[in-house]
């Protein structure tokens, strides 16, 4: 069984990316290209972003998760702290995020420490989210096995009961992450595959910059 798929082929052509007009700043720059794709319209989830650690098992692994804030510190996304994820951070804190914008043919790849935000933080952004978000954070022990899907709607209904008109207690094992940045590559899709691909590598308290072979 295999299907070939080397006809599946695109030529990028929408843009392109020169070093001599990026900002000097690579969290501008990610702020630029964001409202950019957002603009444009065609990509459901802007903020999704894929992220990168490294399990127990000694395998890298990826999942989707959802960008949530980002400031002149870095970049921030919230989580159960038990969840397989959370459990390789605290193990191993050396993470990568990236993000595919197919709409303008783009790609943000960010290398980066990862640090818990504080209680407070957490706390405000859990309040923040919908009722049912919250209730969906207590029902779940992120990433444990379960018996049944129907294990998982029984929770949540006794905690819709539960907390019918009432405030939902942030779960002391949820919260957010604090990616903050030691290299940031803008990838702009080119014709030929010759692709632009402009690289921020931090210095001390200055960002590097230059152009890399695609």
């Amino acid at each position: 069984m295999g299907t070939n798929l080397h006809t599946y082929r695109k030529s990028y052509e929408k843009a392109e990316l020169i070093k001599a007009n990026v900002d000097e700043n690579p969290i501008q720059q990610f702020q630029t290209w964001f409202f950019e794709v957002k603009e444009l319209g065609g990509v459901d989830e802007v903020n999704a972003m894929t992220l990168s650690t490294f399990g127990e098992d000694g395998f890298p692994r990826g999942r989707v998760v959802l960008l949530k804030k980002y400031d002149e510190k870095g970049f921030y996304f919230y989580t159960n702290y038990t969840s397989e994820k959370g459990v390789s951070i605290d193990n191993h804190n050396k993470v990568c995020l990236s993000f595919f914008w197919p709409n303008m043919e783009r790609q943000v790849i960010i290398k980066g420490l990862a640090e818990k935000t504080s209680e407070e933080d957490s706390t405000n952004y859990f309040h923040s989210r919908p009722h049912g978000s919250q209730l969906g954070a207590l029902v779940s022990h992120q990433s444990s096995e379960i018996e049944s899907r129907e294990a998982l709607e029984k929770k949540l209904k006794d905690l819709e009961q539960k907390y019918k008109g009432k405030e939902v207690p942030k779960p002391k094992d949820w919260g957010g992450y604090l990616i903050k940045p030691t290299e940031i590559e803008f990838w702009q899709g080119r014709p030929n595959r010759l692709h632009d691909r402009i690289q921020y590598t931090l210095d001390g308290s200055d960002w590097a910059i230059k152009r890399l072979q695609p």
